[in-house]
């Protein structure tokens, strides 16, 4: 098994051999992350973070001798249109592809990818239906899976808090948002805490009243809410809640990580809310993380504020170190790489499952709190245990 650094040498990463003095001057990775639409506020930092990648990498040497050209077509969060930007791709020569941070909008990229012979990554869609089960032998993603966010969210409550009793809201929006919620529960009551509803909401409703009409009937404040939504949603749940007097601890999954959101909730609705997510974009959570950051800033002229740009980073860094292990872009090679390696990224320490596995990847999570509509780091977790996915 190979240890990966992140900040590679110029010389780690130029291969000295045959495959550098092939014709070919540049490896091609093909992105169909999201621009625009609602899937934007996920995929966009994770752009942001793979140019920064591909730069670094390019200034250092390249990968195989070979310089990156990172091609990302807008998939406006639309499935289709997303599966028909990696058919574009992979006709202008698209040797990998990048695929949005999510099952129901990523995976339309990672089946053309497969059905190419291509490896295909998401930058964090952490449904397990992301997996080599259901997407085919070289599909992966670099998120953990709900199982570990969720479980995670649900050891935190019980615990390390005392939380005990539970109100959990599911948005149907995708089915992120509907196995979070799952995960969360089966862990929850693992650990020996009570439901005391499950109710479910419509992404896009904005209108949170008959919730909150279930909830008030019940008589009795939960200890912990839970709510997997996804987007502006989230801030707006959550305020409904405060403004009627439910003042317990929020708990929720990656899709929290959003400034949008944190500003929304601000000072006055912004406490006692914490999200399970990737990393934790200070020197707390990885001795490189302030290089990245130099580098970004120095890239896009602002310091990253979210920490989805790392995962495009991650994933950028984690295809170059597999290109060189396989020594080729070759699906079939680069896959076994994938499944061989061991990564030690920004978003953490990761090894992935065997395609029979599913690509289960094996991560750690970061726990964040919000305080005054600020997040803070409260350290990074992995439970013992896991929900089956």
């Amino acid at each position: 098994m190979r240890t990966s650094k992140l900040l590679m040498t110029a010389a780690s990463m130029v291969f000295v051999g045959s495959a550098a003095m092939a014709a070919d001057d540049k490896i091609v990775i093909g992105g169909a992350l999201s621009m625009t639409g609602i899937q934007a506020p996920l995929d966009t930092p994770g752009y942001n973070g793979a140019l920064v990648a591909v730069k670094y990498l390019n200034d250092n040497g390249g990968v195989l001798g070979k310089q990156i050209e990172f091609i990302n077509i807008d998939g406006k969060s639309d499935p289709v249109t997303v599966g028909n930007v990696a058919v574009e791709l992979i006709d202008k020569g698209a040797e990998v592809i990048v695929a949005p941070c999510d099952f129901d909008f990523g995976s339309p990229a990672s089946r053309e990818a497969q059905s190419a012979d291509l490896v295909g990554i998401s930058t964090c869609a952490s449904d397990p239906l992301y997996s080599s089960w259901s997407l085919g032998d070289k599909q992966f993603t670099l998120s953990m899976w709900n199982t570990t966010m969720g479980a995670t969210a649900a050891d935190f409550a019980v615990k390390e808090k005392g939380w005990k009793t539970a109100y959990v809201v599911t948005d149907q929006f995708i089915a992120y948002t509907k196995s979070l919620s799952k995960y969360f529960v089966e862990q929850f009551k693992t650990n020996g805490g009570e439901i005391l509803l499950e109710d479910t909401y419509t992404n896009g409703d904005n209108n949170f009243s008959a919730q909150l009409a279930r909830l008030q009937a019940l008589g009795q404040k939960p200890d912990v809410i839970f709510v997997s939504s996804y987007g502006q949603d989230i801030g707006m749940i959550i305020r409904a809640l405060r403004e009627v007097g439910y003042d317990a601890p929020v708990l929720g999954g990656d899709a929290y990580d959003d400034p949008a959101m944190h500003e929304s909730l601000g000072e006055k609705f912004g406490n006692d809310v914490f999200f399970v997510t990737h990393t934790w974009m200070g020197p707390e959570a990885h001795p490189d993380m302030a290089k990245f950051i130099e580098l970004y800033t120095a890239m896009h002229g602002a310091a990253p504020d979210t920490s989805f740009v790392s995962t495009g980073w991650d994933t950028i860094m984690m295809i170059a170190e597999g290109i060189k292990a396989a020594g080729s872009t070759d699906g079939a090679a680069l896959a076994k790489a994938l499944e061989d390696g061991q990564f030690k990224l920004l978003t953490g320490d990761l090894d992935y499952g065997t395609a029979e596995e599913g690509h289960v990847p094996n991560k750690a999570a970061a726990l964040i709190e919000l305080k005054g509509g600020k997040p803070s780091f409260v350290g990074w977790r992995k439970p013992e245990s896991l929900p089956k996915p």
